[in-house]
């Protein structure tokens, strides 16, 4: 992927060697990349990766969603991280179609157990300064 005059970081931990996207999932890339002893990697997912799932937005249309972050904590476990600045009426659609794909993807296999997380930014904000491992987001932010 050809990257120009877009804001990235270059992180250690993801197979990609520049993460792209806005401020804060730069900022949520940065402290995976950085403050996150307890993953192995992490990815920042997008059109080019093309991990995708389809969902029903709002207007009953079917539509790609692209997950924002996949993050590996170990050998099993890996979660599929979406993160918000704002929401709008189809994020809800979004999250509970990711907690459909990983319960189906998680009957369908054992290798891994997928999990799903929503980090909206308000609610990071309010709850950064006491989130100091990927452990502590899955706490705060995992989807029930």
């Amino acid at each position: 992927m050809v990257v120009d005059n877009q804001k990235y970081i270059t992180p250690k931990k993801s197979i990609f060697n520049r993460i792209i996207g806005n401020s804060f999932e730069l900022e949520f890339a940065n402290f995976l990349d950085s403050s996150c002893p307890d993953i192995i990697s992490f990815a920042k997912n997008g059109y080019n990766i093309n991990f995708k799932m389809e969902y029903q937005r709002e207007d009953g249309n079917i539509h790609d969603y692209y997950p924002d972050f996949i993050v590996k904590q170990d050998e099993r476990d890996v979660y599929i991280v979406e993160t918000k600045g704002r929401e709008d009426f189809d994020d809800r659609r979004r999250i509970e179609r990711l907690k459909i794909w990983c319960a189906d993807v998680n009957t369908d296999q054992d290798r891994f157990v997928y999990h799903p997380v929503y980090v909206k930014q308000e609610e990071w904000d309010k709850y950064k300064g006491d989130i100091k491992t990927f452990g502590d987001v899955i706490k705060v932010f995992r989807v029930k």
